[in-house]
């Protein structure tokens, strides 16, 4: 109650500013690296970047702090800087009365995710850009998204909003910072030890595939109603579903959506890739910028479904997604930039949509009427301005690749999208594994090549005395890495050892798992803390458990550290996978569906494992055949250990896996060894026979095993 009558008392109490503007041409933004705090570095507005020096004005002047939050392709943070932060006169009030400070939330998550808590605590929603007014101590008292310049769609104005608070700093400070602490209290709260885990069942697996049905559009694919956003891990979850259990719903979901998705507009049918989200239900009008993490987990998607289904379909679909991420969000040192923008020219969308006029020039009358039915054009539109955006509303037959390549062509000869090019730490860890599994699955090695480049980038310039750093641009890098660096990071080396065979990415993997154990590791409740414990804390310390955009960071970190555990036979490290899953299971049981990635790690926790090593040179014919047909399946709750016979592959193996140094070659062939459940399978020395095996459903009834046990 108290929140609510602060805010109100606020909202009312206006005072008008009169005193003239100053006039700033370049203020401390235009010393960062960060593309979206250098799109503000000409504002009139005094920002500061997130710092110590901030925070020392703020509490020596006694003035509260103006904290907005965003990022360099955010459609509304672009419109909230053009109507209020390019304002002379807000710009002024913002001065005068505040010290305010811009934040750029892909470099700090972490700051992100608190203030983006508290400003839900006090309004119900959240989003960018994030507005949130603080005390000099950094705690929220009153919290916002995008506000207009003056009052408008009943939303307060900058300009009433700004003097009011201002007022109420001076005259009515206790009820502000009673409202603070109150904010403080609910976040502690929140982050409380949850309610006691009965412990990982099929049961909470079985919930979320029924949530999911229940949410299904079984006409449109996706989940529930407008807006649509992809979710791939949503699809990744039912396909590990669908193979724990057979049951053909949870492979439908998935295909009806990928189809869906892949012939909407959300999907770029001229450059590749996909957009952000649909803004209706048919997936036909997208917003239209490209993040990288959605290119990296809707080509993972893809690819598994490929690998069950064996459609070409799904397999075009992941190379159109990677394909469009190297030629345009690669850096030339191998790394990937982090996202192009929806707007161009002042417009959201004007790079991408099309005209039939446009078209007809480009490719003749004849062309053009076939390329229109195909991809849905016409004179009315179905975007602004008798504008269309290119989708597939029904199959079609035509060759129209001549057609797509001039469009193309000349859609590069207008003015692009605004790239932000800095190269984030977590989310290349998504892209390498999307690269690493599209490598294996497709036996593409320009794809292992490209994983492999922008792994050896971060691990050469994005560490530090062996930690982790979370962002690199313009030769710079800096910011301690957070939790999702670091589990997204070793989950993608994980993948790119299954595709190449070259132990020193599982060493790299377990050095980043066990530095992430010592960083944010919560021994008391379980979980891993967003923020290294040894930084200095927020105002809140904060779990990121719920799988939103990406999975969060303790689901990647629960499914890193199962399969690493079953690598090393380490029972620290099962313990601690178990731990964190179970930790949040009660948050899962509320919405499970809300939780893809952890259940999905769960899923591998509660087994039943396989285990496949597979010993001998690994320049034999037999032994690629056997490696092609471990790589080739989607293969849930397995791990699979390349054994050469010798070399530093091996010595790596003898330190990180020993349990697999009696695992040899037979009679000079190369073998296969399956344990499956704990007891293995006499070994393989025939591609065919294994080539059978793991095509064969599982788990299911051993009739022949040697006996022994697996050391995990």
């Amino acid at each position: 109650m108290a929140l609510r009558r602060v805010s109100f008392l606020l909202l009312v109490a206006v005072a008008a500013c009169k005193m003239p503007a100053k006039s700033i041409t370049m203020n401390r933004l235009a010393q960062e690296k960060s593309p979206y705090l250098l799109q503000h570095a000409h504002n009139p507005v005094d920002w500061y970047p997130w710092g110590e020096e901030a925070f020392a004005r703020a509490k020596a002047e006694d003035k509260p702090i103006f904290l907005s939050i965003g990022y360099s392709t955010c459609h509304w943070c672009h419109v909230m800087e053009r109507e209020s932060f390019e304002n002379p006169e807000i710009a002024e009030m913002l001065n005068r009365s505040f010290i305010s400070i811009k934040v750029d939330r892909e470099e700090h998550p972490d700051v992100d995710q608190v203030y983006m808590r508290a400003v839900t605590v006090m309004t119900g929603q959240g989003g960018w850009p994030l507005t949130a007014i603080l005390t000099p101590e950094l705690k929220p008292f009153y919290g916002a998204t995008y506000l207009p310049p003056e009052r408008r769609w009943n939303m307060p104005g900058m300009k009433e909003l700004l003097p009011a608070i201002a007022k109420a700093w001076t005259e009515q400070r206790p009820a502000l910072a009673e409202s603070a602490d109150r904010v403080i209290e609910s976040l502690v709260e929140r982050e409380g030890a949850p309610a006691a885990a009965t412990g990982l069942s099929e049961a909470v697996l079985d919930a979320a595939f029924a949530q999911a049905e229940m949410a299904f559009d079984p006409e449109n694919g996706g989940f529930g109603d407008a807006p649509k956003f992809p979710r791939p891990h949503e699809l990744s979850f039912l396909l590990h579903y669908y193979k724990r259990t057979g049951n053909a719903k949870a492979l439908e979901m998935v295909e009806t959506t990928l189809d869906a998705i892949r012939r909407g507009g959300i999907h770029d049918h001229l450059g590749g890739g996909i957009h952000r989200y649909s803004t209706d239900r048919h997936w036909l009008v997208p917003h239209f910028e490209k993040m990288l993490y959605d290119q990296a987990l809707m080509a993972r998607a893809a690819i598994e479904a490929f690998q069950i289904t064996r459609k070409d379909v799904y397999a075009d679909f992941a190379r159109d997604i990677l394909d469009y991420v190297l030629r345009d969000l690669r850096s030339p040192e191998g790394a990937f930039y982090a996202a192009e923008d929806a707007d161009s020219e002042g417009e959201e969308g004007r790079f991408y949509v099309w005209t039939p006029a446009q078209i007809r020039e480009i490719v003749g009358e004849e062309t053009a009427q076939r390329f229109m039915r195909a991809y849905g054009v016409t004179e009315s539109g179905n975007f602004e301005g008798g504008s269309s955006v290119l989708h597939e509303p029904a199959a079609s037959e035509e060759n129209l690749s001549e057609a797509r390549a001039h469009l193309f062509a000349a859609r590069n000869r207008r003015v692009r999208p605004h790239r932000d090019d800095k190269v984030l730490s977590s989310w290349n860890g998504l892209m390498i594994g999307a690269f690493a599994e599209a490598a294996a699955a497709l036996d593409d090695p320009a794809y292992l090549a490209a994983a492999e480049a922008a792994a050896q980038f971060l691990l050469t310039r994005l560490q530090s005395q062996g930690k982790l750093l979370r962002r690199y641009r313009d030769h710079d890098a800096r910011y301690a890495g957070t939790l999702e660096d670091y589990s997204f990071v070793a989950d993608g080396l994980l993948r790119l050892y299954h595709a190449s065979g070259k132990a020193s990415y599982l060493t790299e993997a377990d050095r980043l798992s066990r530095r992430m154990i010592d960083e944010f590791w919560d021994e008391a409740d379980g979980g891993f803390w967003m923020r290294s414990k040894q930084d200095k804390p927020l105002i809140s310390a904060s779990k990121d458990r719920y799988d939103g955009a990406t999975p969060s960071g303790n689901s990647v970190a629960a499914g890193v550290l199962i399969r690493l555990a079953r690598f090393e036979s380490d029972d620290r490290l099962e313990s601690v996978a178990r731990r964190t899953a179970e930790s949040a299971q009660p948050l899962a049981q509320q919405a499970p569906f809300g939780y893809p990635q952890l259940l999905i790690a769960a899923d591998t926790i509660l087994g039943p494992m396989r285990e496949i090593v597979l010993a001998g040179d690994s320049q034999q014919t037999a032994f690629l055949a056997m490696e092609s047909a471990v790589r080739s399946r989607f293969l849930p709750r397995t791990i699979c250990v390349f054994r050469p016979s010798g070399g530093r592959d091996a010595a790596d193996l003898d330190r990180l896996a020993p349990w697999t140094k009696g695992y040899a070659p037979v009679d000079d062939r190369p073998t296969a060894y399956v344990c499956e459940g704990f007891v293995c399978r006499l070994p393989i020395t025939d591609a065919g026979r294994l080539d059978v095996l793991l095509e064969a459903p599982w788990p299911a009834v051993q009739e022949e095993h040697d006996g022994s046990r697996t050391a995990p």
